[in-house]
């Protein structure tokens, strides 16, 4: 049986057993629609009532903020395209979202925040492009950078919107930061929320978007009266039930989490840099320092290959990685975020993206450090 090394995580992590058996339970025995009147309606709306308690506590929000969606990108674009539907005016994010956030945001006609070389939005330039415009609605800024795990200080960017764009509902994007960071202290000052559940070990097709009291959305999807009339559609009971305890644990083992797989994570920049040399640039990476990159990504770039080819060798040796975000894997332009930090196209052709998640051990970072370097000298000897 060919070996597999999975190192992405930040694509989807493999599903949690303790998800996958209240996933299992709760499909066979609450098969009803929770919002029936019977008594096994009842029973399966207490169980989603449950779920939503238990999500609201991973960010220290009230349960009636939560609003469970199919992932993030239905959340993003819930967030996006609900508060401009009902507000109208500008919509501003930075240059280095997911494109479940940048398309929302440009289709509008909105604005783009430059990054700095580290990836991430700074103060300076957040003030500058506020107070370029007019009636800005909507501020989003990602929690996290799903491709280069570049940690954004949102409380201080949020107090830039307070101060410069005071109407305005600021949106983060938290949907890779649930396993990294403490989402309660980062977020607290922030509008709306979205998260995933396939990110933390949950099922596919699980997210929510957490809604600050008083905040109106146009909603997106029109049909009933489901989620306080924000989100239209039967309720996924299991889904909803199996993300809960997946972001439980989640949660619960961060700290421990962040410690294990941070000392991997420097394990295997470390060891690339070593074995490869100058020709390898390690994007973001500050050892030991998760507050400003993500414990679990590694992003490096490799001078004079292309990512293409060296994804199928990996692939070939059963190392499964990324070029960049899963959504943009197997395009030929690089990646949009590398563009905004202003890193050489060149370079930024032979990005990889290695991530790591709770099923990764050290055996799979000592198998990625002797399978990688190899494949690299092969492409740049036919180069």
């Amino acid at each position: 049986m060919e070996r597999e090394i999975y190192l992405d995580h930040a694509a989807s992590t493999p599903m949690r057993s303790e998800s996958r058996a209240v996933w299992l339970a709760t499909a066979d025995t609450h098969h009803a629609n929770p919002t029936g009147s019977h008594k096994a309606a009842r029973h399966a709306r207490r169980v989603l009532d449950d779920a939503r308690d238990v999500v609201a506590t991973a960010l220290g929000r009230p349960p009636a903020e939560v609003v469970f969606t199919s992932g993030g990108s239905e959340a993003d674009n819930l967030a996006i395209r609900g508060v401009l539907g009902a507000r109208g005016g500008t919509a501003v994010c930075s240059a280095g979202e997911h494109h479940a956030v940048l398309e929302p945001v440009e289709h509008s006609g909105g604005v783009t925040v430059p990054l700095d070389r580290s990836g991430r939005v700074t103060v300076d330039a957040l003030r500058t492009t506020l107070d370029s415009l007019d009636d800005v609605s909507i501020v989003s800024l990602i929690a996290v950078n799903n491709e280069t795990g570049a940690v954004n200080d949102l409380p201080a960017l949020v107090s830039v919107v307070r101060e410069h764009a005071p109407g305005a509902v600021v949106h983060t994007d938290a949907v890779q930061a649930a396993s990294w960071i403490d989402l309660v202290d980062a977020a607290a000052e922030v509008d709306l929320v979205s998260i995933t559940g396939h990110k933390l070990g949950g099922p596919t097709g699980t997210g929510a978007l957490f809604v600050r009291q008083g905040i109106t959305l146009e909603p997106q999807i029109l049909g009933g009266g489901q989620e306080r009339g924000r989100r239209a559609g039967t309720p996924d009971v299991a889904g909803a039930a199996a993300f809960a305890a997946a972001i439980e644990i989640a949660v619960g083992e961060r700290e421990a989490e962040v410690a294990r797989l941070g000392a991997l994570r420097d394990r295997l920049v470390d060891g690339l840099v070593d074995r490869v040399g100058s020709g390898v640039i390690a994007t973001v990476a500050t050892p030991g320092d998760y507050t400003r990159v993500a414990a679990g990504i590694a992003h490096v770039m490799f001078d004079g290959i292309e990512a293409e080819a060296l994804l199928f060798l990996l692939d070939t040796e059963g190392i499964r990685a990324s070029a960049a975000s899963s959504c943009s894997s197997g395009a030929q332009d690089p990646s949009h975020v590398l563009a905004a930090m202003g890193i050489d196209r060149r370079v930024a052709e032979g990005s990889l993206r290695l991530s790591l998640g709770h099923t990764t051990t050290e055996a799979d970072i000592e198998a990625a450090l002797d399978v990688i370097p190899p494949i690299v000298e092969r492409l740049r000897s036919h180069s």
